[in-house]
């Protein structure tokens, strides 16, 4: 008698999405944990914030005529 075994039971459709969204939101974290870091070392440095994602400047004609 050979006992063979089995895969594990597929999971349900709700929790590859649940697996996938903790997926995408770890690298993102990951993403921005790596971000502020380069940041950090970037002012500790004395130079500009190089971030393309940063605050907009004010325009100077903002259509107040």
């Amino acid at each position: 008698m050979t006992s063979q075994t089995r895969p594990p039971p597929k999971t349900s459709e709700a929790e590859r999405q649940e697996e996938a969204r903790k997926k995408r939101l770890s690298e993102r974290l990951r993403a921005n944990l790596q971000k502020r870091k380069a940041q950090s070392r970037a002012r500790r440095a004395g130079e500009a914030d190089e971030r393309p994602d940063g605050l907009l400047q004010a325009n100077d004609d903002n259509g107040d005529s």
